[in-house]
C-alpha cells in the first residue's frame, strides 16, 4: 500500500525531510490521501498548530507539480481572514514551494503594487487574499477573472468557523460562486478551521448543493491537560491603601506572567491599552525591561509586526495584551498562558483562545480567569447583585469542559450584503440584467431565502431617488447609479462590514495608530495609546490627522464594537449555575465568595420561583432565561407597549414609561405571534452596512431573518409564565 509520504511530490518530500519530521500526523496522512485519491470538497479540523495548513497544501501542491495546467491562472487560491494571517501563512508556503519553484502572492492593502503587478502579469502557483481584496478584483480586473483563475483546481478557505454566519461569510460564499460561474467549472473547496460547532452547517456552507459529499477529517485526542483559575476581585475597594481591581489584576498578571510569552485577552480595546498602561509600569518600578505590549486592530501596523515578532523570539519574553486580533491562527510561536480579563462573549472564541496555550507536547494548557465585580451597597442594581460577569465567566468555563460550542445562526437573509454584491457584480460587467443577478445571486449564491418579489423590493429601493444606487436603460440592463458609483469607486466599499471613519495618532512623525472619528477630543486632553501616555497637541480634521506627545498621565479612548450575541445555552448553564450548590475548584476564594452572593441574591429576589422581581420605584427585574436574540425579541415587544427596556444577559430591567398597564398584566395580554408588531416603536434597524438604502419594510423583514425571533415570542412568554 502506497504511504501518504509516498504520494507526495519529491520537492515536497524533500522539504519535509529538511524539517528533521520522521512521520506525518496523522490528520496530514488522511488529507494527503483525501486529496490525491479524490476530488471531494474536505474540511480538515484540528487545534492550533494542529497542522492544518500542511495538511492541505502538502497534497495540493504534490498535484500541481505533478500535472501543471495547461492554461493560465494561479493554481491554488487561499482566501484568509486576516493580513497578517496571509503575510505569516505565505511566509510558510515560501519555505515549502521554494525548491519546487513555484511562486507564491501574498495579496492585501499592505501589499506593495509591484509585487501584485508581477502577480497578475503572469498568474501562476499559490495566490493568498483576502475576500475584500478578492472582491476588489471582481470590481477593478472583473474581465481578467477568467485569465487570472483559469487553472485554479482548489480553494482553502482559513479559519472557517470565523465566516460561518456573518456577513463577511456571505460575502465569501458569493464570491465563490462567481468566481465558478466566471471559469465555468467547480473549483474544489476545503476548509480549515480549529474550532467548529455544528458540521453539518459547516458542510452546507462549504458546498451547499453538495453537503453530504463534503469529507470531514478531524484530528483526534491532542487536547493538553489544562489548568485553570477563575480569580475574583472586587473593584471600589475600602481604604486609600487598597489598590484598585484593575491594579490588582494587573498586579496579579505581572506576577505570574513575566518571563514567558502569554496572551492577556481584554473584551474591548480601551480595556486592552488600560492593562498594558498599568503593567508597562509595573516593568518601570521593578527596574525591569519591558515585556507587555498591547496589540488592536487600531494598532499601526509596525506596531502590532514588533509585538508579533517578539512572540516569537524565544530569547525575548513578550505577553501581549490583546483583543481577538491574536485569536485566529497568526503564527506567534508557543504561549505559557492564556488569559482573560472579563467574561468572553462565546465558548468558541475562548477554545480559539486557549488552543495557543498548551501546544509543545507535555505542555499544559494554562487559562486564567479574571472576574471583576462592583462593591455592593443600598444603591446596587439587580445587575451588580447577581454578578453577572463572574457567572457567565462560569458558565463558560462549565461549557468549555463539556466540550460545546456555539453552533452557527441559522441563515439569515443578509439584505445588507445583497446589496452590496448586486452593485459589485453591476460593476464586475458594466450592467446586469435583474434576472441574471436573482440567478447568479440567489438561485447559485448564497442569497437563497431571498424570493423573487424580495429580489424585486430591494432592486426597487436601490433605485430609488434618495438612494441613487442603480438604474435601469431602456433595454432593462441594470446601471450604477451617480451614488451607486461614488460608493463602488472608493476602497471602503470592498468590505461588507463597517468600517468607522478614523483619526490617524501620530508622535513625532511616527504613526501610532487610529482612533474613531466619535472621540470628542481636542488639544490638552490626555491619552492611553499604544500601551503609553499621550497628551494632544493639534488636531487636523481636513487630513484627519492629531498629534501628540508623551505624558505622565492618560485616560483610554472609546473604541466602539459590537460584542456579540450570548447563546441561549450560555443563560440557561448560568441559571444552572445560580440554582446549584455545587463549588467549582478551579475558583479562588474571592470568587467562590462572589458566586455565593450571587446565588444568595437570586433567591432573595426570588428568581427560584418567579420570572419577575420588584426593584422599587416602578421597575421590575424580569428573567427572561434565554439569549440575546430572544431576550430582544421580548424586549421589543415591551417597548411596543410602552415600557423602557434594559437588556442584560438573560434578564431584562423594565420601566413602566409611557405604558398604559402594569408589566403583569401586559404579559399575559400579550397577543399570539402572528399579530405582535415589534416594530411599533420605531427602534434601529440600521444595524450593517448597507442597511440605509433599504425601506423600513425590508429593514423589519431582515431583523425578523436575524435578530429577532418572532416565531419563539410564545415561547418566551411559557417560560416566564411556567416559572
Amino acid at each position: 500500500m502506497t504511504t501518504a509520504f509516498d504520494k507526495l511530490a519529491r520537492p515536497v518530500q524533500k522539504w519535509a525531510r529538511s524539517k528533521g519530521w520522521r512521520e506525518l500526523r496523522q490528520i496530514q496522512a488522511d488529507a494527503i490521501h483525501a486529496v490525491m485519491d479524490s476530488d471531494r470538497d474536505l474540511i480538515i479540523s484540528a487545534t492550533t498548530a494542529g497542522g492544518k495548513t500542511e495538511a492541505a497544501f502538502l497534497p495540493l501542491i504534490s498535484q500541481v507539480l505533478a500535472d501543471p495546467a495547461d492554461v493560465s491562472g494561479f493554481d491554488l487560491l487561499y482566501i484568509g481572514p486576516l493580513k497578517a494571517l496571509i503575510t505569516d501563512q505565505a511566509m510558510r508556503l515560501e519555505d515549502i514551494c521554494r525548491d519546487a519553484e513555484l511562486p507564491v502572492y501574498p495579496w492585501h492593502g499592505d501589499v506593495s503594487s509591484s509585487v501584485k503587478t508581477r502577480a497578475t502579469k503572469s498568474p501562476k502557483g499559490i495566490l493568498l487574499i483576502t475576500p475584500e481584496s478578492l472582491e476588489a478584483l471582481f470590481v477593478r480586473r472583473g474581465l481578467e477573472i477568467p485569465r487570472l483563475f483559469g487553472a485554479t483546481r482548489a480553494v482553502v478557505i482559513d479559519e472557517l468557523h470565523s465566516v460561518l454566519d456573518c456577513e463577511r461569510g456571505v460575502q465569501m460564499r458569493s464570491l465563490l460562486t462567481r468566481l465558478e460561474i466566471a471559469v465555468k467549472r467547480p473549483i474544489r473547496r476545503i476548509g480549515l478551521s480549529a474550532t467548529l460547532g455544528d458540521m453539518n452547517i459547516a458542510s452546507v456552507y462549504l458546498r451547499p448543493d453538495s453537503a453530504n459529499a463534503v469529507k470531514l477529517i478531524e484530528a483526534e485526542g491532542g487536547e493538553a491537560e489544562l489548568l485553570l483559575q477563575l480569580r475574583g476581585y472586587v473593584s471600589g475597594g475600602e481604604g486609600e491603601n487598597t489598590p484598585s481591581a484593575t491594579d490588582a489584576v494587573s498586579e496579579h498578571l505581572f506576577q505570574h506572567l513575566r518571563g514567558s510569552d502569554n496572551l492577556v485577552f481584554a473584551s474591548r480595546r480601551d480595556h486592552v491599552e488600560i492593562y498594558a498602561d498599568r503593567l508597562r509600569e509595573f516593568c518601570e518600578k521593578s527596574h525591569l525591561p519591558q515585556e507587555f505590549y498591547p496589540h488592536h486592530a487600531s494598532l499601526s501596523r509596525e506596531h502590532r509586526d514588533f509585538v508579533e515578532k517578539r512572540l516569537k523570539d524565544a530569547n525575548q519574553p513578550t505577553t501581549a495584551v490583546c483583543t481577538s486580533t491574536l485569536e485566529l491562527g497568526i503564527d506567534i510561536g508557543d504561549v505559557t498562558c492564556v488569559a482573560q480579563v472579563g467574561a468572553p462573549f462565546s465558548v468558541a472564541a475562548l477554545r480559539q483562545r486557549l488552543g495557543r496555550s498548551g501546544r509543545r507536547k507535555g505542555q499544559p494548557a494554562v487559562l486564567r480567569q479574571y472576574a471583576i465585580e462592583a462593591r455592593l451597597d443600598s444603591k446596587s442594581s439587580f445587575v451588580d447583585q447577581l454578578r453577572l460577569g463572574l457567572i457567565r465567566s462560569v458558565a463558560m468555563i462549565e461549557l468549555l469542559l463539556e466540550g460545546w460550542c456555539e453552533p452557527p445562526r441559522p441563515d439569515a437573509l443578509h439584505l445588507s450584503t445583497l446589496v452590496h454584491q448586486v452593485l459589485s457584480v453591476i460593476a464586475e460587467r458594466g450592467g446586469a440584467q435583474a434576472s441574471r443577478l436573482y440567478r447568479l445571486l440567489c438561485q447559485e449564491g448564497p442569497f437563497r431565502q431571498v424570493g423573487t418579489d424580495l429580489f424585486l423590493d430591494v432592486l426597487r429601493a436601490m433605485g430609488r431617488a434618495e438612494a441613487g444606487l442603480i438604474e435601469q436603460s431602456p433595454d432593462g440592463l441594470l446601471l450604477l447609479g451617480a451614488a451607486g458609483e461614488r460608493l463602488v469607486e472608493h476602497y471602503s466599499f470592498y468590505a461588507v462590514f463597517k468600517t468607522p471613519e478614523e483619526f490617524r495618532l501620530v508622535a513625532d512623525g511616527k504613526e501610532l495608530g487610529t482612533l474613531p472619528i466619535d472621540n470628542i477630543l481636542s488639544p490638552g486632553m490626555l491619552l492611553i495609546f499604544s500601551g503609553r501616555r499621550w497628551v494632544v497637541q493639534e488636531i487636523h480634521d481636513l487630513e484627519k490627522v492629531i498629534l501628540v506627545k508623551p505624558a505622565k498621565a492618560g485616560v483610554p479612548p472609546l473604541f466602539g464594537g459590537d460584542p456579540g450575541m450570548i447563546h441561549d445555552r450560555v443563560i440557561e448553564k448560568m441559571f444552572e449555575v445560580y440554582e446549584g450548590n455545587f463549588e467549582l475548584a478551579y475558583m479562588d476564594q474571592t470568587a467562590l465568595g462572589l458566586l455565593e452572593e450571587a446565588r444568595r441574591n437570586f433567591c432573595l429576589w426570588g428568581f427560584s420561583g418567579s420570572p419577575i422581581a420588584d426593584t422599587g420605584q416602578g421597575s421590575y427585574a424580569l428573567a427572561t432565561r434565554c439569549g440575546t436574540i430572544k431576550t430582544t425579541t421580548l424586549a421589543m415587544a415591551l417597548g411596543a407597549y410602552g415600557f423602557e427596556v434594559t437588556q442584560h444577559d438573560g434578564f431584562l430591567l423594565v420601566e413602566a414609561g409611557d405604558a398604559e398597564m402594569p408589566l403583569h398584566q401586559t404579559l399575559a395580554r400579550l397577543p399570539p405571534n402572528e399579530a405582535m408588531d415589534l416594530f411599533a416603536h420605531s427602534p434601529n434597524l440600521i444595524f450593517e452596512k448597507f442597511h440605509g438604502y433599504l425601506t423600513v419594510d425590508l429593514l423589519v423583514q431582515d431583523a425578523l431573518s436575524s435578530r429577532v425571533q418572532i416565531e419563539c415570542f410564545q415561547s418566551i412568554c411559557d417560560i416566564i409564565a411556567n416559572k
